[in-house]
Formats: C-alpha cells, structure tokens, sequence
C-alpha cells in the first residue's frame, strides 16, 4: 500500500497533496461512524423531519432546506442513510479546505492535519456529522465560512491581498453563508456577523462582500416570509414562536409572585395552572420543562398569544433583570464553560446512541412509510459496540467542560487568534473570531436548552486553531513571513512564497 502511495503522490499537484490527504483520512474516520450508526444517530427532531416530509405535513419551524435533502434520500434511495453519507462527504472537504486555508497563514499540513483528523476520529465530534439533525449541515457551512476567511483574511495578512477574492472563493462564502441562513432559522445573525468582519478586513471587496451578505440574508426573509407560505409550507404557530417569552414570564412569576396581578393570573392559568408555571420557572435552564409539560395548552396559548406577550412586555419594563436572568440562564451552554446542575437538567444534552422502540412516543409518525426505517441498523455489530463504547467513554463528567461545551472552545479560539494577531502585529487576523462569536452571540440571544449541537460549530474552528500554536512566534524585523503556497490557480501561486521553494517569487 505504502509503495502505491509513494508512486500516485507525484502525479498529485503539490498544492493538492494536503487537502486529498486531509479528506481521505476524515472520511476514513466518518466512514467508521456512518457504518457503526447506520443509517444515522438519531433523536425526536429526526422522526419529525421524517414525519412532515413523509406525511406532507411540511412546517417552516424546522429547516425546509434540511427537510428538502431529507425527502431528496428518501425518494433517490428510500432510505436517509445516503442523507448522512453526503453530510461525512461534506465535512471532510470542508475539513481540507480549512487545512489548505490555514497554509496561508504559516500553519504547515504537519499541524492543520492532526487537528482536523481529531475533529473527525474523538466521538463528540466525529459522531456528529450522522445525526440526522438540521445542525449538522448548519456546522458544516459554519466552518467552510471560517475557511473560506481564513484564506482571504491570510492573503491580507500576508501583503498578497490583490483587492477582490477569486471566483471560487466567492462562490464557497456564498454557499457557506447560505447555508448558516437556511439550516438553522436563527442563523442569519451568525452569517451577518460573519460578513461583517470580512467587510472589516478585506479594502477593495467590502461592497462586494456586503451585497453577497445582503443578497443571502435577503433571499432567506423573502423564502421564510413569502415563498414558503405560498408554496403551502406551515409556518409554526404562536405559541411555538413565542415559547422564550413564556418561559420567562414562568421564571419571572416563580421568583417574585407579587409582580402578577390577579387579572395576569387569571390570563395565565387559561393556559396552565398556576402551579405548572412556578414549576417550570424553578428552571430556569430549559424552556421544554413548560412547553411539553403535560398541562400546557398550546392551543390556548396560541389564541393568547397577544395578551401574554403584552404581559411579557410589560414585565421587560418593570422588571428587566428578571428577564434577562432567565435568557443569561437559558442560554448558559453558550457562555459557561462548566456545566449546570444536573438536578436542573443542566447538564450538557448530548444525545444517546440508542433508538427507542416507540421513536420517543411521537405517535404522528405511524402514519409514515418510513416508519419501518427509523431504527438502528449498524454495519457491523463490532464497530457498533467499538462505537458506543467510544461516546460513553468521552461521556465521562468530569471532562464535559473540554468534550462537549461549545463555549471552552469559543475563548480558546479568542485567545488563540488574538495572540496570533499580536505575535504577527495583524490586526486583521481579529476577523477569524467572527463565526464562533456570531454562534456564541446568537445562543446568547435565544435558546431553549443547553444542548450540545447548537454550539457544535464553535467546537470544530476551536479545534483547528490548536494548529495556530506553532505559527504564534513573532517574526524578526525584516524576516518575511514564509507561507506554504496553498493557491488552485497559476498566477496566485506565482504570488506566494512557499516553504518547499523559499527562493521561489
């Protein structure tokens, strides 16, 4: 094998050995977890998705686009074990992209590809990208907008800036901010700030770059709003878009009762007893323990819906720091590096590997032809059990703070780029912070619970920074900043320096 190896590598271009090398050893790893889980890990959100695109119940609280490649599998394939195949496919070229990216920044391949090989073979990480979940293709353009600035942002760093990106690069950012708009329903925040930070840091294409965001944050309203609607898709009802707002007003009347008046008491218990609301508010770290609790009416609470978010207002008004307690608690996955209380569920929800029988008892998806196919149906039983044991053994507490919380990962990245912008007197490197503070800020801003895909992005960039750690050496005045070359094109890598051929200009 090796020799084989030795004799293909010359007919391989130089500037493709790394990234062909990166995405064959990811996918390798995220073959291991496709076949040890297939067709997929799953959860309740899974057999929804299965449900609305089997059942012609389509509904925009969920990701359509996501729900399209869904029904897209099932259709080509009759099955969604090709859904999560293409999602390996993906991260693992986005992976090796991000290698060939970070080259421009004087990170060599020895460093890059551990850590992107890490991020497809450590369980929280590489067991991921097969879930059946709207956040896995949200994380996989998440990380290719981190790429594709990478890129940008080293040519500037490195005085190869020319003014406008290349087409390729356009065409990926497009498609990465694209897909942080469409996967994820709150995601334009994150491409926004994204977008931003480009615009910041590349002179010559910052109207460029603001158009392709506007255009993107555009065409994602003008689908939410008009199209969907029109193409007959379900938008969700009040009471699921307002179910933050209730969960603050339970936090809020579990803590200081007297703030309710006997008119908002009487408002509040045509939608739950009284008790079910001091309950639920005793949490504050989950708005599920109101909206699934057995005495909620959903469809009193949509028809109230006006009166209880003016109530919500009016408590905003006069008692903001509850408010704001609850949404700082509720969101605490995405700034606390130490997990809550487990006696308040606020452990980091992580997901099991195990299918119950009754699919979580979501009885809609009887009616389903994919009924039969929501289970686990593993490759091998070996690599299964080598699987599971993998994810329970990372499973382990007392590591949760490095292995599962998205916010570590964000201020290692702050302080990882922020030294490299000092070691460097580069300001503009600033920039590569831009995706996991978009993430972290969006979380900030509105969460129901502290689950760990919605900081599964900020996890990932994390880990790839660790290759920065041997670039962040200040260079002696005057000595240039030796950059492997890392171009698809002719003319860019003429313009590079590259450490194989440093005499080479």
């Amino acid at each position: 094998m090796a020799p084989t190896v030795r004799a293909l590598r010359p007919r391989v271009p130089p500037a493709l050995r790394l990234p062909l090398a990166v995405f064959l050893l990811c996918q390798a790893c995220y073959l291991f977890w496709w076949a040890a889980f297939h067709p997929g890990l799953m959860s309740v959100d899974s057999v929804v998705h299965t449900w609305q695109v089997s059942t012609d119940h389509w509904r925009s609280d969920h990701s359509v686009l996501y729900n399209a490649l869904l029904w897209l599998s099932f259709k080509t394939t009759g099955d969604l074990a090709t859904l999560t195949l293409f999602q390996t496919l993906a991260m693992s070229a986005v992976l090796a992209h991000t290698c060939a990216g970070l080259r421009t920044l004087g990170v060599r391949g020895r460093w890059s590809a551990p850590a992107a090989v890490a991020c497809a073979a450590t369980p929280p990480l590489g067991s991921f990208v097969v879930f059946v979940w709207k956040d896995v293709p949200f994380t996989i353009c998440a990380v290719l907008v981190f790429a594709v600035s990478v890129r940008l942002v080293g040519r500037r760093a490195h005085g190869t800036w020319t003014g406008r990106p290349r087409r390729s690069e356009l065409v990926l950012l497009c498609a990465g901010l694209l897909g942080v708009d469409l996967f994820r329903n709150n995601g334009f925040p994150v491409a926004l700030i994204a977008a931003l930070a480009l615009v910041l840091a590349l002179p010559g294409a910052r109207l460029l770059i603001a158009g392709l965001a506007a255009a993107t944050t555009t065409l994602t309203l003008l689908l939410a709003l008009v199209i969907y609607p029109a193409a007959g898709i379900e938008q969700p009802n009040k009471a699921f878009l307002y179910n933050l707002n209730y969960a603050d007003l339970a936090v809020t009347y579990a803590r200081t009762p007297g703030r309710f008046a006997p008119e908002d008491q009487r408002l509040m218990v045509r939608v739950a007893p009284l008790s079910t609301w001091r309950a639920a508010g005793t949490n504050c770290y989950a708005s599920d323990t109101l909206y699934y609790n057995a005495s909620w009416n959903r469809t009193e609470a949509d028809r109230l819906s006006e009166p209880l978010v003016r109530l919500w207002w009016r408590t905003l008004r006069e008692a903001p720091q509850q408010i704001l307690d609850a949404r700082v608690c509720r969101a605490h996955i995405a700034w606390a590096v130490f997990p809550g209380p487990e006696s308040k569920d606020a452990r980091t929800w992580t997901y099991g590997t195990s299918i119950p029988a009754d699919l979580w008892g979501y009885g809609p998806i009887e009616d389903s032809p994919y009924r039969a196919l929501l289970k686990a149906r593993p490759l091998s039983s070996t690599l299964h059990q080598a699987a599971t044991f993998g994810r329970s053994a990372f499973g382990v507490p007392q590591l949760e703070w490095l292995l599962w919380r998205g916010a570590t990962w964000c201020y290692a990245t702050y302080v990882l780029v922020a030294l490299l912008a000092r070691a460097r007197r580069r300001r503009v490197l600033l920039a590569l912070a831009a995706v996991p503070l978009g993430v972290q800020l969006t979380v900030l801003a509105a969460n129901p619970a502290p689950c760990f895909r919605y900081m599964a992005a900020p996890m990932f960039i994390g880990v790839l920074c660790l290759s920065l750690i041997p670039a962040i050496r200040p260079k002696p005045a005057g000595h240039p900043d030796r950059v492997d070359s890392c171009a698809w094109t002719r003319d860019a890598q003429s313009s590079l320096l590259t450490t194989e051929n440093p005499g080479r200009h």
